[in-house]
Order: structure tokens, then C-alpha cells, then sequence
């Protein structure tokens, strides 16, 4: 019954996963996508996007952190694979879900569900180019125009190798709109013997349940949610326990997101900090009321030492 922590591009990066797994509850974390095309990548790119590799793929709590690679060339894939391992990964994940307009239409991602025969090639090849303990694992959706490739694609992944799959409940068109299919899931699920993840609208711990028992599955992959409640995982934990928790306070979630942006300053330039603060900020809003009242103020906040000020602030009014 595991939680998985997604990989959610331009938002779960290194600093976030630190923080996410410190609160508990997370059995697993899996990187932003590294972008495979025809060169091959420098050592420093991996470790820029798994810093962890420097903690046998490990954040610093002890969660694991799978490498993910994104493209369409099975060879390139490959290698690239070989070389996550080599420099320590102890799992590679292909992404055949993301379902941005760009990176589709350079062939990447979602897209590749259109051609199960090429899934089922660049898997094979990363999984024949990896040693055999290096567990090999893909994350798709249910389709592309549609959700009718779902079982196709899960079977052509499983024929090739993968030992995990996970499956957001949509298609590409489909976008994030509800409603999860996760009974869609369920049809793939049935139709291989290898491990089955649902991923896709679980904000709560009712969801959990529901997801578990519409899907068929015993694991889950959570992005939005647990960005939005950083403790849902622990939530979730307690549930399965048959307990309840008290609940993460507003002031608590604040001192996350203050953390957070002091580890992303020496994690990217300056420029970027203010926005991924504030991407945090606009998710926090579907989980506490008071980030909804902060949120009007905060979106003008461009630079980063005002951003800063503007956390202590809140953050000095929420002790008192």
C-alpha cells in the first residue's frame, strides 16, 4: 500500500522532495523528467535533477528517488539509462504521460501512446541496457485522442519489461479535468501481471479509498494532492491504520514553504524562486483557507528578497 510521490514538472523538484518527505508518509519519489534527444547527456544534468544520487538515491529521510527520462529514441534512451545507473540510480522511470503541447509535439511523452509498438521498443531497450537488479518502470495516462489504449499500452510496456506501471486516469485530451477514470485503470490493471499504480485526484483520504477501490490498486502516485496537504500521505498512513492525526496547521504549512525557498536558493538563480514559491503558494490555497487570504498579495510579489519578507510577515502574525 504504498504512496508515491509524483513527478510534477517545474514544481517537484529536489528542495520539494526534501521538505514532502520530511512530513511523512512518502514510500517513494520519482524526479522531473530529463530530457533525452540525440546527444548524450553530462553527468552534472543527472545530478541536477537527483542531487540524490549522491545519497545512494536516497532525499535525506531515506525515501528512494527514481530517475525518469523522457524521449522517443530507443537508443539514446538507452543509453542514458545505462548511465543513470551507472552513476547510481536503483530505478529508471519512463515518462510516456506528460502531456504538454511541447514536449508532444517533439515527440515526447504522451504522444508515444499513439504507437504502443514504439513504447514497447524504448522500454525494452532500457530495460536490456540496464543491470537486471535496477528495477524499470513507466508512467503513462490512458491514451492520447482518447482513453481506448490504456490495456494496449500497459501490455505492450509489461511485454517489454517494465515491473511497474503507473497509469494517470485520463487521456491526454482529457487534460486534468474531472473526473479520474479510474475504473479505466482497473481494465489495465486486469489485463497484466505487473504492478499496476493509479495516479489522479487524490486530494483527500476519501479519495485514497475510493481510488483503491475502483482501480483495483494497492499502490497510488499523488502530485496535486499532496501539494496542496503536505500531510496527506500521513493521512493516509494513519487510515490504513484504522487512526486519525491532527491535521497540518496553516502555520505549519507556511514554515514548509518558508524551508522551501531557502533550499531553492541555492538550488536555481534568483529569477526563478519567487515563482516556484508561489506555485507552491497557489496549490496551498485548495488546502488551507489561509492561503487563500495571503494569495492576492502574494502574486505580485516578483522578486525574491521582498517574497522573503512577505513569508516572515505571515509567518510572524500566524505565532503571535
Amino acid at each position: 500500500m504504498r504512496i508515491i510521490l509524483a513527478p510534477m514538472e517545474g514544481l517537484v523538484d529536489a528542495p520539494i522532495r526534501e521538505t514532502l518527505t520530511k512530513v511523512g508518509g512518502i514510500d517513494r519519489c520519482v524526479t522531473e523528467f530529463i530530457r533525452v534527444t540525440h546527444g548524450m547527456l553530462p553527468p552534472r544534468i543527472f545530478y541536477k535533477y537527483a542531487p540524490e544520487l549522491h545519497n545512494n538515491s536516497l532525499t535525506r529521510v531515506g525515501v528512494p528517488v527514481a530517475i525518469q527520462l523522457l524521449g522517443s529514441d530507443p537508443h539514446m534512451m538507452a543509453r542514458h539509462g545505462a548511465k543513470a545507473a551507472e552513476l547510481g540510480a536503483t530505478q529508471v522511470d519512463i515518462n510516456f504521460g506528460c502531456p504538454a503541447k511541447t514536449v508532444n509535439k517533439h515527440k515526447g511523452g504522451c504522444v508515444l501512446m499513439r504507437e504502443p509498438e514504439l513504447m514497447h521498443e524504448i522500454t525494452a531497450a532500457v530495460r536490456q541496457a540496464v543491470p537486471a537488479e535496477i528495477l524499470v518502470t513507466a508512467k503513462m495516462r490512458l491514451g492520447y485522442d482518447d482513453r481506448s489504449m490504456g490495456v494496449a499500452c500497459a501490455q505492450a510496456l509489461e511485454a517489454a519489461g517494465a515491473g511497474e506501471i503507473v497509469i494517470h486516469a485520463r487521456s491526454k485530451t482529457d487534460g486534468y479535468k474531472p473526473p479520474a477514470y479510474w475504473e479505466e485503470i482497473a481494465k489495465a490493471r486486469d489485463a497484466v501481471k505487473a504492478r499496476v499504480i493509479a495516479n489522479g485526484d487524490i486530494f483527500t483520504v476519501a479519495d485514497y479509498w475510493r481510488c483503491r477501490e475502483v482501480s483495483g490498486c494497492d499502490d497510488v502516485m499523488i502530485g496535486r494532492g499532496l501539494v496542496a496537504r503536505p500531510d496527506l500521505a500521513r493521512q493516509i498512513r494513519a487510515s490504513q491504520r484504522g487512526e486519525s492525526i491532527e491535521l497540518m496547521t496553516w502555520p505549519e504549512a507556511l514554515a514548509l514553504v518558508q524551508e522551501y525557498g531557502y533550499a531553492l536558493q541555492g538550488w536555481l538563480e534568483d529569477k526563478y524562486v519567487t515563482g516556484r514559491i508561489k506555485q507552491w503558494m497557489n496549490y496551498l490555497r485548495q488546502g488551507f483557507s489561509e492561503a487563500e487570504v495571503l494569495w492576492p498579495q502574494a502574486r505580485r510579489i516578483r522578486e525574491v528578497a521582498p517574497m522573503f519578507e512577505f513569508l516572515n510577515q505571515a509567518s510572524d502574525v500566524e505565532q503571535r
